[in-house]
């Protein structure tokens, strides 16, 4: 009989510690440059790839698609999980959820295994003054020695984009010639959905003015607001990220900083945000480094955020800890022959406690494979964030469509879902199963287990699956 006493979220951390990386040992990504750069992170919260350069005709971004045509652009940018702080903690550990314990949302009782190394603990020893602005999300905070924070418990901080901007232009300028790295984590177009703060957008959208999302596939008066609201609040970050920029230029510093923009996840509307679908781990993924990056260019480059923490390291010349899941994208950006990746990965754990519903996924350049970890359980996330589409789907007007039939394997999957992207890229119709797809099912799912092992998931083994449900089953009935 298999012991699973004291096999919880802190034996869950514990047990992918043996593949996850080396924390004594560190390899060298690359020379140390002549001059090294500073680094901006911006974030936006819950956006998908819903911008103008990405070709969403409604959208108004011109400052994000300005951005894109002085730098890179790459089109197939992915996250790793479709919750906030697992999402985060591999932004600033260049590791998986399940290998750095970071597998829901922090302020719900989640957090990191000891001893992680993480972006400002490895950039501060070489020089680099470190600071955040907005939301930063990831426990525990002493893992984070930022030089700076600017925060609110509220996490709406950054709702005034005019005002974070000017803290970031603060921080830029108190670096007094020492490299900086600053990380400005943009609250929009997160819900509850503000048209208006601090009178910005300017121009507002109005309900119909915005169709759903395709992957939706269902339509209302509720879901019709909402994409009012979620492309106002778009509008208003596009409008933050400019004021991000303008502070950068009147410093001097536009021209010797790698500028990064990108999501943490996708939106907050069923079938995206706290899934594995495209719409979930797919986001704007855009990256400026004058005299490095061409201007204008798009890259097709699967490409994760698992591989912005080896990319700063080393634009800075800085040792990496080995056994980082990514890689950097310095080669990329510079126009060099890289190692091309053939797949990306990501996962689903929990969220909070009764959003427990692990899951895992692969994606290759036309198809992606979801393993429903626990199939005989339902989706416990149907309305994620009060979205109106899993409701508006049980309408007898959309029976025997594709959308009421990807609602129904949202609420209760099979084992296996595969998608082709290229023919059905909302994902509305799971082609696992089907005799024709066999060899390409057969191909993902191999090439998945490979990776769980890989990183040592600790998932892989029944018994910490069970002992994890068993713990939120039990913490969500409290």
């Amino acid at each position: 009989m298999t012991n699973t006493r004291g096999i919880t979220r802190r034996g869950f951390c514990a047990s992918a510690v043996a593949g996850a990386f080396g924390l004594a040992a560190g390899r060298a990504l690359g020379d140390a440059p002549a001059k090294r750069p500073n680094i901006l992170l911006m974030t936006a919260d819950d956006l998908g790839p819903y911008l103008g350069c990405y070709g969403d005709g409604v959208a108004r971004t011109p400052v994000l698609d300005s951005l894109a045509s002085e730098g890179m652009l790459f089109t197939r940018g992915y996250v790793t999980q479709a919750s906030c702080s697992p999402s985060r903690s591999s932004i600033l550990t260049g590791l998986y959820p399940h290998q750095n314990g970071q597998i829901g949302l922090a302020h719900r009782g989640y957090s990191m295994r000891p001893g992680m190394k993480t972006l400002p603990a490895l950039l501060k020893p070489a020089g680099y003054k470190v600071g955040i602005v907005g939301k930063f999300h990831v426990a525990p905070t002493d893992a984070f020695p930022f030089d700076f924070e600017y925060d609110s418990p509220l996490l709406m901080v950054t709702r005034d984009v005019r005002k974070a901007a000017q803290v970031a232009g603060g921080f830029i300028r108190s670096a007094r010639g020492e490299p900086f790295c600053l990380l400005v984590n943009f609250t929009d177009p997160h819900r509850p959905f503000l048209d208006q703060s601090a009178g910005l957008p300017q121009r507002l959208f109005q309900p119909g003015e915005v169709p759903p999302f395709g992957f939706l596939g269902v339509d209302s008066d509720d879901i019709r607001r909402d994409m009012a609201g979620y492309y106002n609040c778009m509008s208003r970050l596009d409008s933050g990220v400019g004021f991000v920029l303008d502070e950068l230029r009147k410093s001097g510093h536009a021209d010797d900083t790698l500028v990064v923009f990108i999501s943490d996840h996708g939106p907050p509307f069923t079938r995206a945000k706290t899934t594995c679908y495209e719409a979930a781990l797919r986001v704007p993924f855009i990256a400026r480094w004058p005299g490095h990056a061409a201007p204008g260019t798009t890259s097709d480059r699967l490409v994760s955020t698992v591989d912005l923490l080896p990319t700063f390291l080393d634009v800075a010349g800085v040792l990496a800890p080995e056994g980082l899941a990514g890689a950097s994208l310095s080669g990329i950006l510079e126009g060099r022959d890289a190692p091309r990746r053939e797949f990306v990965f990501g996962e689903f754990t929990s969220h909070t406690r009764d959003a427990f519903f692990p899951r895992r996924t692969i994606r290759d350049s036309r198809y992606r494979l979801i393993a429903n970890l626990l199939p005989d359980r339902p989706n416990p996330v149907l309305g994620v964030d009060g979205c109106a589409g899993w409701k508006e789907s049980r309408n007898d007007r959309w029976k025997g469509t594709d959308a009421r039939t990807a609602m129904d394997v949202y609420h209760r999957p099979p084992p296996l879902e595969l998608y082709d992207l290229e023919s059905d890229p909302s994902e509305l119709r799971n082609l696992a199963g089907r005799p024709e797809f066999a060899e390409i099912e057969t191909k993902l799912a191999s090439k998945l287990f490979k990776w769980r092992r890989e990183t040592s998931d600790p998932l892989l083994d029944p018994a910490q699956l069970a002992a994890l449900a068993r713990e939120h089953d039990d913490g969500s009935k409290r």
